[in-house]
């Protein structure tokens, strides 16, 4: 997965202190830490991205 394209989220900090970027493959989402890119990602199925991201969206996580 070295060839993954990382985009900055659109609601990570301006100041840089909460910053998670993610990459699209053919079947998963790879998520990282931008501020420690030396550190592994994580992964996740493209399906249970799409239910984390929803659920975020309907605010069904404290704190969003």
């Amino acid at each position: 997965m070295s060839e993954l394209r990382w985009h900055k989220s659109s609601y990570s900090e301006a100041a840089g202190n909460a910053c998670v970027e993610i990459a699209k493959s053919w079947h998963v989402i790879a998520v990282r830490d931008s501020k420690n890119l030396e550190q592994p990602h994580a992964s996740v199925g493209r399906e249970a991205w799409v239910r984390f991201t929803g659920a975020v969206a309907a605010g069904r996580f404290p704190g969003t």
